[in-house]
């Protein structure tokens, strides 16, 4: 159990925090059972009767219209965005099979008449945006489930993602005489039946929390949003543009949204998988695995992993085969599943040994064929710096799962191959007169892609890293986040949307700079970007892209709940807490928070295939207190941010003074950072204090 922690070194004695263990529950979002009622009435018109009878405790709520008469409408509100099966009671109707239709949104702006999205609208169309029932005059329970009651009459969509419904007594001509818009009809209970990932302060294998109240809010939000995305695959819920398979059939897996699209797309895992074991490690490690292993198993004989499962698997995305190749190597970061990796290392091989190479310019750069796409569905076909970046990174990454797959010789190649792309990307698209990477040769955009993963994968040295990160600041920043494109050249209004999906690699590589003022950048851009998601309609979950002036950038096609946006978990995880893993399965643990004015605290626990990690740090004055509890398998090295002159100690033992090591486990990296190495099993408290 954690004490307070205290700092007692060089005489200097103060409290930095005191723990209260189950604070960070407050925080949690979401229902806590599968049932949900309603929380509040939004809107009534016509002849409704005692519409508060549809909230709990319940009662009978009567709609009456005569033929011709007002439509009578009651919107209800449950309060957050949801995902499930809605559920009406109905106690009794007139005897004429009067009709009541339902439509779902997850924003007041896009609520009308009919649903902000229809699954069914998309192909073999059998609603016209609403779901429709035909009441029986007797009491019964109606589920919502996709399908007709008599050949295309009838109608229903099953499964949605939304916030608001409108409860309204009509009926649609083409329905007729199944059904009549007239009548009367009780109702005397609502409720969603939730399908999404159920989580409770139990299922919390990892939380977090630090001194800034809103950073953690937007933690458990982003936890919440990946969990109503994080669902069984079934055939009648599932994107229905050719997206079922019986291979995933009952299966937990990553959407990547909520209401749309509900195909599990392998961009989207590259993050919302690391939301997963960060939050709720093993308990739903499985919905990534099902996913990284049915896209490995339908990969093509050219070495193509599909994107997704979506017009039976031939949706061509050039760059997600490489975001497969990252999303394994954090599923084997985060679980240790080295059987996994012996199985579909093949596939990997292939992909970055076959397919790619295929696509190689002789200038040693990738260049995209026509017919394939990317996450965003830009024209930049050829070579273009962000499929580049994204390979030397991904290469990068496989180099590191070739040594885990015990394949030396690979890992060498590929090492030796990302640095040969990365210095002909850094020489083909780098443009001196602004300080960043264009898009291609010609071009006058600067994408964020680009850039930002330029940094992260080493492609920016030093000085150029800086100038990045700073040209986007200056010249992508909005009120909501930081946009993809500095200009409108390669796609429409480019330069007004922002994609929290790639802004989670823009922030990744703000924080890994580690300097105060790219630290402070990176949390000014959490604020507005996570900051406007949280509070605009429908509130705390977070979105598939935002459009020009803050908007829902696909207008109600948009996902309010977006797996591909909850990046934000991870990165405060990694960052803010400061634990990032370098082993499988965790066994190698990395504690290094950051230094910035603006956070004085956090504590949290890391997850290693259901084994917990304590840590937590806090500063006073020029004081920093770091403490560890570390499970014996897991080895774990504490690394001090700051280049000034300090003294370090280590459960008492000063271990560093005047810029040498007092004992062999402790050594200034190349960053010019102290690192205390080699602690294992057991509690660790490490301090530093300026000098």
């Amino acid at each position: 159990m954690w004490q307070p922690l205290v700092t007692c070194f060089l005489g200097l004695t103060s409290s930095v925090l005191s723990i209260n263990e189950t604070s960070w529950q407050q925080y949690i979002v979401g229902p806590q059972t599968n049932t949900v009622y309603p929380k509040s009435i939004l809107s009534v018109s016509g002849n409704v009767q005692n519409p508060e009878g549809l909230l709990p405790p319940f009662g009978n709520t009567v709609f009456t219209r005569s033929e011709g008469g007002e439509i009578p409408s009651v919107t209800i509100d449950f309060g957050i965005n949801l995902v499930g099966f809605l559920s009406i009671q109905f106690n009794g109707a007139s005897n004429n099979s009067p009709g009541i239709r339902l439509a779902f949104s997850e924003t007041k702006q896009f609520l009308s008449d009919v649903s902000d999205f229809s699954r069914s609208n998309m192909a073999n169309p059998i609603t016209p945006g609403s779901d429709q029932i035909a009441v029986r005059p007797e009491p019964y329970l109606w589920n919502d489930t996709w399908g007709c009651k008599n050949g295309s009459q009838v109608c229903s969509d099953g499964l949605h993602g939304f916030r608001y419904v409108k409860i309204y007594l009509d009926a649609l001509e083409s329905d007729a005489p199944i059904t009549k818009p007239f009548g009367t009809v009780t109702i005397s209970r609502v409720e969603l039946h939730f399908t999404g990932f159920l989580a409770t302060p139990d299922t919390f294998q990892g939380w977090f929390e630090c001194s800034d109240a809103d950073l953690n809010k937007y933690w458990y939000a982003g936890v919440y949003t990946n969990d109503i995305t994080t669902d069984y695959f079934r055939e009648n819920d599932v994107d229905p543009r050719g997206a079922f398979n019986s291979g995933l059939d009952g299966k937990l897996v990553l959407f990547d949204g909520a209401k749309r699209d509900r195909d599990p797309y392998i961009g989207d895992v590259a993050v919302s998988g690391k939301t997963s074991y960060v939050a709720h490690g093993n308990l739903s490690s499985d919905a990534a695995k099902n996913v990284l292993i049915d896209l490995a198993e339908n990969q093509r004989s050219d070495g193509y992993i599909p994107s997704a499962s979506i017009m039976n698997y031939t949706l061509q995305l050039f760059d997600y085969p490489l975001w497969w190749v990252i999303a394994v190597n954090d599923y084997i970061l985060y679980t240790g599943d080295l059987d996994f990796l012996e199985t579909y290392y093949p596939n990997l091989k292939r992909a970055l040994n076959e397919f790619y190479p295929a696509h190689t310019s002789t200038n040693n750069l990738l260049s995209r064929p026509a017919g394939y796409g990317d996450f965003a569905f830009v024209g930049r076909d050829g070579e273009a710096s962000y499929y580049n970046a994204l390979y030397v990174w991904a290469l990068q990454a496989g180099s590191k799962l070739a040594l885990w797959a015990n394949d030396n010789s690979t890992a060498v190649e590929w090492e030796l191959r990302s640095e040969v792309v990365s210095n002909a990307t850094d020489e083909a698209f780098w443009d001196e007169s602004v300080g960043a990477y264009k898009n291609s040769k010609d071009s006058t955009a600067h994408p964020q892609d680009a850039n930002a993963i330029a940094v992260l994968a080493g492609i920016a040295k030093e000085n150029k890293a800086r100038s990045v990160l700073d040209y986007l600041a200056n010249n992508t920043a909005l009120p909501y986040g930081n946009a993809f494109m500095d200009d409108d050249s390669l796609v429409g209004g480019g330069s007004k949307r922002v994609y929290a999906f790639i802004s989670t690699f823009d922030l990744r590589a703000r924080f890994e700079m580690g300097d105060p003022t790219s630290v402070s950048s990176a949390l000014d851009e959490i604020r507005r970007l996570y900051g406007w998601m949280y509070t605009q309609d429908p509130e705390i979950t977070f979105w598939e892209g935002v459009g020009p002036d803050g908007s829902m950038y696909e207008g109600g096609f948009t996902s309010a709940a977006h797996g591909w946006s909850t990046g934000i978990v991870g990165i405060l995880t990694n960052y803010v807490l400061g634990v990032t893993f370098f082993e499988p399965g965790g066994t190698g643990l990395s504690f290094a928070p950051p230094y910035t004015q603006e956070i004085t605290w956090a504590r949290g626990q890391a997850v290693m295939d259901g084994t917990p990690v304590g840590v937590q740090w806090g500063d006073v004055g020029d004081i920093r207190t770091m403490e560890l509890d570390l499970p014996e398998e897991v080895e774990a090295k504490v690394i001090i941010r700051d280049t000034s002159d300090i003294v370090v100690s280590h459960n008492g033992k000063i271990v560093w003074h005047s810029g040498i090591a007092k004992v062999g486990n402790v050594r200034r990296n190349d960053k010019g950072h102290v690192e205390v190495l080699g602690l294992r099993g057991g509690k660790h408290t490490v301090i530093s204090q300026r000098v």
